[in-house]
């Protein structure tokens, strides 16, 4: 269970909302400017956000601002950033190498 909390987060806010869709109506939007439940656009705001500038829940963009983001420039609490992943990706093999050469000039 504790590993499949965010999907079921994920699907009863999927849930919820294709309920509040068919109650409510017009919850799914998308444009330059978009604040809904369902946003896409250049500028996103939503429980689910997707575009250049996004923020919600679940957000995902170049610049997003959320709870679970995925972008290049993130502000979240699980925030995966595509430069932070592949630095890390990197690094390690970087300061190994560089470990070992130190290693073998002090022993020489």
């Amino acid at each position: 269970m504790k590993k499949h909390w965010i999907l079921l987060t994920a699907a009863a806010l999927l849930i919820i909302g294709v309920v509040l869709d068919v109650i409510f109506g017009h919850l799914f939007s998308s444009g330059t400017y978009s604040f809904n439940y369902f946003a896409s656009g250049d500028y996103a705001m939503g429980v689910f956000a997707a575009g250049k500038f996004a923020a919600g829940i679940f957000s995902v963009g170049i610049f997003s601002i959320g709870i679970f983001s995925i972008g290049i420039f993130n502000l979240g609490i699980y925030a995966i950033g595509i430069f932070v992943y592949a630095w890390k990706k990197r690094l390690p093999k970087l300061f190994a190498n560089q470990k070992e050469e130190y290693i073998t000039s002090q022993n020489k």
